[in-house]
């Protein structure tokens, strides 16, 4: 059903906002788990939901934050198109909302683009309690400075998100995925090679000593990228892709400290202890270990990457995500001032101090 909120999440935030009372943005609550917990009352948006205006043949839909993942993606799918970036849902509570604000994207995302690559336009909620919009409903609107992508990723930190305007793409012919038997080394290099091969990549996972290519095309040319990929086709492969992008795979089972770095796709294997996954052509490394965070953050740091505590943290930890140089510190600090003065939304999701 869909309903438009806009003015009652306007009037909880000016209220707040009068009082000085942080608020703790939430949308459908399936990822309680990343970054700190905000501090202040719960502010609700799962009610403000529905599809605003999808026309098919622009490749752009328009919808409510509160707005169900499931139903966006389903909609999609009846057409024939998809969200390039495949976002994770981690729970059946997964909004259009909370998606953008974490950022997040699936195993699609270095050979489609990234959460913000497909934002067209937003409107949000500052914490001036002003209804902004930015951006627009089509490609060729976009204009300006592009807030609707700084706050993709931004952990509400600057806003409330209200609504969404997203290219869509269309869904590939036919995907298949192979499956290699490598070494660690292998892997890495056989990813390097690929990587500047014009295979039309789809998504590409190392794990247990195998490495799994998922191709995606016409049938012929998926055929044709087999051939010259070699290894053997995976079963069930569309079921292994969802159960990555949702961390149902086996690995992600463990009680550990997740952590999720980012690395460029030829640094060399970790010597740390603990367990990875790679995922993103080696872009993008889960690791399970109980070392320290300092030797972790060090690690990525001397790769040029940075790596995130994403899930089991401890109930102490104050620093989830990476630190920043003091010069980009001082970016966050005037972006937060300036969207949210009194630091009444989010305070304290990304950083202690912010």
């Amino acid at each position: 059903m869909a309903l438009d909120a806009s003015l009652d999440l306007q009037q909880q935030v000016r209220e707040a906002l009068g009082r000085n009372l942080p608020l703790r943005i939430r949308g459908g609550g399936s990822k309680p788990f990343y970054g700190r917990t905000a501090e202040g009352t719960v502010l609700p948006t799962g009610g403000h939901r529905g599809i605003v205006d999808y026309e098919p043949t622009e490749l752009v839909i328009t919808a409510r934050a509160g707005t169900p993942l499931a139903e966006i993606e389903q909609t999609l799918a009846d057409q024939g198109q998809m969200l390039a970036f495949e976002p994770p849902h981690f729970g059946p509570g997964a909004t259009l909302g909370g998606t953008i604000a974490t950022g997040l994207s699936g195993p699609r995302r270095p050979y489609a683009g990234a959460a913000r690559d497909f934002v067209l336009g937003m409107q949000l909620l500052s914490g001036h309690g002003e209804i902004v919009n930015f951006g627009g409903r089509v490609i060729k609107n976009v204009a300006g400075y592009d807030v609707a992508r700084l706050a993709t990723g931004s952990l509400g930190m600057l806003g409330v998100i209200l609504q969404v305007s997203l290219k869509v793409a269309p869904r590939p012919e036919r995907e298949r995925t192979r499956v290699l038997e490598l070494s660690l080394a292998a892997a890495l290099d056989t990813l390097h090679r690929l990587s500047a091969s014009p295979l039309p990549l789809s998504g590409a996972c190392y794990l247990d000593g195998r490495l799994y290519l998922r191709l995606s095309g016409g049938e012929r040319g998926a055929a044709a990228a087999c051939a010259r990929v070699g290894g053997a086709d995976l079963d069930d492969d569309g079921r292994f892709w969802q159960d990555l992008r949702e961390h149902r795979l086996p690995f992600f089972a463990s009680p550990l400290p997740l952590w999720r770095l980012s690395l460029p796709v030829d640094a060399s294997p970790a010597k740390l202890q603990g367990e990875f996954l790679l995922d993103w052509g080696g872009a993008q490394r889960w690791l399970l270990t109980d070392a320290p965070g300092d030797i972790v953050r060090a690690y990525a740091s001397r790769r040029e990457g940075h790596a995130t505590l994403f899930r089991n943290a401890d109930a102490g930890a104050d620093h989830r995500f990476h630190p920043l140089p003091p010069a980009l510190l001082t970016l966050h600090r005037n972006l937060k001032s300036a969207f949210d003065p009194k630091g009444i939304l989010n305070r304290g999701t990304m950083y202690p101090d912010l």
